[in-house]
């Protein structure tokens, strides 16, 4: 790939740069009693777990086990009422989602984030785009050509099959649709993935493809974290599963200890009513 104005495009030096990332299973990402309030409503309690590099987390809990809240106080999306996340070991403040996109923590969630009237590009590119050159990045001209070919390269390693990159988001299947969100995620995540229902409503072939790109993601070292109400998927993926069940973090269970009678033991719990996530 030829370099653009002397250097490689963004998109291409943080990818060739998450290829040289190790799985040497280090702790990536601390959870620590984690906590979230609203009014009198406790959505999460003293929530503790630990991502690490070249690893997939899965964490799973009945409809209101807070598990939304806890994935969005690690994306910067929600600020924590209590707790502490760390970062390589450096205790880190999220206080939005372009804080942790900074740390090279990227979210994928279950509504994807696309924008279905543009075209693949420019949703891989939306908010992080290439410019121009010289006086071009000054007036920030944007370099489509650049962007494509990057995408492109890109897409290719990732196996992401999609006809024409010009096409608009909106007219893709559903599979397709979810590929191009993990990429645009996998592309610049340089330490942490985070995907929320990945496989919802997705037919077995799609689905398939989108497991894939999970376990690409921890074979290029990522530390991966997912949210699946799947469990042979959960049983399949995961190396780590955490349980949650009403706010709290109930069990942590490595491969070997994850079975799917465990996991609805600890999900439903000695209680069988439940309230809506949150």
């Amino acid at each position: 790939m030829r370099p653009v104005d002397g250097q490689l495009p963004l998109i291409w030096g943080v990818f060739m740069q998450r290829k040289s990332v190790t799985s040497s299973l280090a702790p990536v990402l601390e959870v620590r009693d984690l906590s979230k309030s609203y009014g009198a409503l406790k959505a999460v309690e003293s929530a503790s777990f630990t991502l690490r590099a070249g690893q997939i987390t899965a964490l799973v809990g009945d409809n209101g086990a807070g598990k939304s809240t806890v994935v969005k106080m690690m994306a910067g999306a929600l600020m924590p009422d209590a707790g502490e996340i760390l970062v390589d070991g450096v205790l880190v403040e999220l206080s939005d989602p372009i804080s942790a996109r900074r740390l090279g923590i990227e979210t994928v969630y279950q509504d994807l984030a696309v924008l279905p009237n543009l075209d693949v590009v420019t949703n891989l590119y939306i908010g992080r785009e290439i410019y121009r050159g010289g006086a071009g990045r000054f007036l920030r001209i944007v370099n489509r050509r650049a962007m494509m070919e990057a995408a492109r390269v890109a897409l290719a390693d990732l196996d992401i099959k999609i006809s024409s990159l010009r096409q608009s988001v909106g007219s893709l299947s559903g599979g397709q649709r979810q590929s191009v969100a993990i990429g645009r995620a996998l592309v610049f995540a340089s330490k942490v993935l985070i995907m929320d229902e990945p496989t919802a409503a997705l037919g077995v072939a799609e689905s398939a493809a989108v497991l894939r790109l999970v376990n690409y993601a921890r074979d290029r070292g990522l530390a991966v974290l997912i949210i699946s109400h799947i469990l042979p998927h959960v049983i399949d993926l995961a190396d780590q599963v955490v349980v949650m069940r009403h706010g709290r973090v109930v069990g942590v269970l490595g491969r070997e200890e994850t079975t799917q009678k465990r996991l609805v033991e600890l999900i439903v719990g000695p209680e069988s009513t439940s309230i809506h996530d949150r």
